[in-house]
C-alpha cells in the first residue's frame, strides 16, 4: 500500500485480545510476529507447546511466523508496526522498557479499551505526547468483535481508526483474512472513547442481568446509553460523525450482549451480590470497565455532561451503594 511495506510486526501483550490478534496476523503470508509477553513461563509454554496456556488455548499458534519473546526492546527493534494489546490499567508498566527511539518511525497501534491510569488521557494521546510518535503514525483497533470468536474462526469484523488512510488502511488489510472483515475510519477520537464507554455500558447490563431486570429493560438501557455516548464524545470533540455505524453502536451491542463479555459477567456478579473484589477474584480476565467508569465519572463531574447511567455504574463500583436501590432509581429516569 504506497510507500509502506511491513514484513516484521511486534505485539505487546499475553492476554485473549492479543492472543487473537497473533492469530489473525497469522493468516498473512511472509510476515514475522514479534510477540512480546511479560512472562517467560507463558513463552516457554509456547514454544513448546505452540498454544498460550493461560488464555484462548484452543488456538494453536504458527511458530514458523511468530517468535514469543520476554525480550521487549528486542521485539521491537527491526518491527515497522507496533501493536500495544496490554489492558489499560497496566500497559505503562508494561511498556516502561522503551523509550521515543525504540517507536521512531514505526506504526503504533493501540488496542487498549482504557485510559492512562489516574491521568484521564487517551492512550493514544499519550503516545504522541511521550513517546513523540506522530499522528499520522498511529492507529486504534476496535470492534465489534470478541477474541473468543476469533479463536473458533467465525465470522468477525474489525475497525481501524486512524487520522492517516494509508497507514489505517494497510493496518485493515494486514488483519483482514477468511473469518475477518475490516472497515478504515478516520476518527480516532470518537472510535477510542466508544471503545472505552461501551465497557462501562456493558458492567450496567449486568448489573442489569443480576438484578434480574428483564429484555425489555435492557432494550431501554442500551439505547440510553448510546445516548450518552453520544453527548460524551461530541463534547470532547464535536464533529460529524454517524453513530449507528459499526464502530460506535455496533461495537456498544456486541459487549452489551455476548456471553463473552468480561465486563457483563462482572456487572452480573456485581448485581447478585458480590463485592468488587469478590468478583475481580473470580473472574481470570480484566474488566476493563471498572477502571474506565472512574476515567470517565471524574471527566463529567465538572463538564455538566448528563450520564445517569455511567453514574450509576459508578456509585455502585466506588461509592459502594446499592446496586438494587441505584438501578430502581435508574429506572424511573430512563425513557
Amino acid at each position: 500500500m504506497g510507500e509502506i511495506e511491513i514484513d516484521e510486526i511486534a505485539v505487546i501483550g499475553g492476554g485473549s485480545w492479543a492472543t487473537a490478534l497473533v492469530k489473525i496476523l497469522s493468516e498473512q503470508q511472509d510476515i514475522k510476529i514479534n510477540w512480546w509477553q511479560r512472562s517467560e513461563e507463558a513463552i516457554n509454554h509456547i514454544k513448546t507447546y505452540k498454544r498460550n496456556p493461560n488464555y484462548l488455548s484452543d488456538v494453536t499458534i504458527d511458530l514458523e511466523k511468530v517468535v514469543p519473546t520476554v525480550d521487549l526492546k528486542g521485539a521491537v527493534r527491526n518491527a515497522k508496526m507496533i501493536i500495544l494489546v496490554v489492558p489499560a490499567a497496566f500497559l505503562l508498566d508494561a511498556i516502561e522498557g522503551l523509550d521515543a527511539e525504540d517507536c521512531k518511525g514505526k506504526i503504533v497501534v493501540s488496542a487498549v479499551k482504557g485510559m492512562v491510569p489516574d491521568k484521564n488521557t487517551l492512550f493514544t494521546d499519550y503516545l504522541n505526547e511521550h513517546y513523540h510518535i506522530p499522528k499520522n503514525k498511529i492507529c486504534v483497533i476496535a470492534g465489534p468483535c470478541h477474541a473468543e470468536e476469533v479463536a473458533m474462526e467465525r465470522q468477525s469484523y474489525l475497525t481501524i481508526g486512524a487520522e492517516d488512510q494509508e497507514s489505517g488502511q494497510y493496518l485493515a488489510d494486514l488483519l483482514s483474512c477468511r473469518f475477518v472483515n475490516t472497515n478504515v475510519v478516520c476518527d480516532i477520537t470518537g472510535i477510542e472513547y466508544c471503545a472505552i464507554l461501551k465497557n462501562v455500558v456493558s458492567i450496567a447490563c449486568g448489573m442489569a442481568h443480576g438484578l434480574n431486570y428483564g429484555d425489555n429493560f435492557q432494550a431501554v438501557l442500551v439505547s440510553n446509553a448510546m445516548m450518552e455516548i453520544e453527548r460524551f464524545i461530541k463534547y470532547m470533540e464535536d464533529k460529524n460523525r454517524d453513530y449507528v455505524q459499526t464502530a460506535y453502536l455496533g461495537d456498544l451491542l456486541v459487549t452489551a450482549y455476548s456471553q463473552f463479555s468480561r465486563n457483563r459477567s462482572f456487572g452480573n456478579m456485581i448485581g447478585r451480590g458480590y463485592s468488587v473484589k469478590s468478583a475481580q477474584m473470580e473472574m481470570s480476565m480484566v474488566a476493563e470497565g471498572y477502571y474506565a467508569t472512574k476515567n470517565i465519572y471524574e471527566m463529567i463531574v465538572n463538564s455538566g455532561v448528563d450520564m445517569p447511567v455511567v453514574s450509576a455504574v459508578y456509585r455502585v463500583l466506588y461509592d459502594k451503594m446499592s446496586c438494587r436501590l441505584e438501578f430502581q432509581l435508574l429506572s424511573g429516569i430512563l425513557k
